[in-house]
């Protein structure tokens, strides 16, 4: 009851999604977002993984933050679907090689679990942090007549900060339409998706990182 009481207020508070500018955080979302990560541990959270690879050589929880080898094609995703919020995560790359540079924030993700999950991803590759991809049949306004691989491209240039410095990725989800931020600069979004609520998920796709900030902040709409 406590939780959901502080959801209310946290909706209230906020006031109407419908007259948020997407291109900034809503009002007092961020020191209003509660942990979806504890720093302890996976509660709340399970994994998939290609060929039913053991995802425990792929994920751990050390000194309080997500450590992915990027080893295994997979990704971990919330046990909760969630619609209209504002999300963030911080992360870093522990390293990048050639084709050992990517990751993902998976939204919306419908089921069945597979490589890859219908969803909207905002793309984690070193250097193209922001691109943003309709996956799996997922679509969107601005992606519409693109091939299903080619994504809609962030504004601007990388704002991805250098290699071992922590990233901050705040994401709206609001109804339809997805929304990106990177280190505080507002770089895409994408109107009329066909998903609109789902799993949150983070890709492992090659590249080895660490998230240290898991959390959300619900949206009245």
């Amino acid at each position: 009851m406590k939780l959901l009481a502080s959801f209310v207020f946290l909706a209230a508070t906020l006031g109407r999604a419908q007259d948020y500018d997407l291109t900034n955080s809503p009002p007092r979302a961020r020191e209003m977002s509660v942990a979806l990560f504890n720093q302890r541990d996976f509660s709340g959270w399970t994994f998939y993984m290609k060929d039913g690879a053991d995802p425990k050589q792929t994920w751990i929880v050390t000194n309080g933050v997500i450590r992915c080898t990027g080893k295994a094609l997979g990704y971990l995703r919330t046990t909760q679907v969630y619609s209209n919020y504002f999300l963030t995560v911080q992360w870093r790359f522990v390293k990048v090689a050639p084709k050992a540079d990517n990751t993902g924030l998976l939204v919306h993700i419908q089921p069945p679990d597979q490589i890859w999950p219908q969803c909207v991803q905002i793309q984690g590759r070193h250097g193209r942090q922001g691109d943003l991809f309709l996956m799996a049949g997922a679509e969107s306004k601005e992606h519409r007549g693109k091939a299903a691989n080619m994504p809609i491209p962030l504004s601007g240039d990388s704002v991805e900060k250098p290699v071992g410095e922590w990233n901050t990725a705040e994401t709206i989800c609001l109804h339809h339409k997805v929304a990106s931020s990177i280190n505080n600069k507002f770089v895409n979004q994408t109107t009329e998706c066909t998903v609109d609520s789902g799993f949150i998920g983070i890709q492992s796709e090659g590249a080895e990182f660490e998230i240290r900030t898991i959390a959300y902040c619900p949206l009245k709409y």
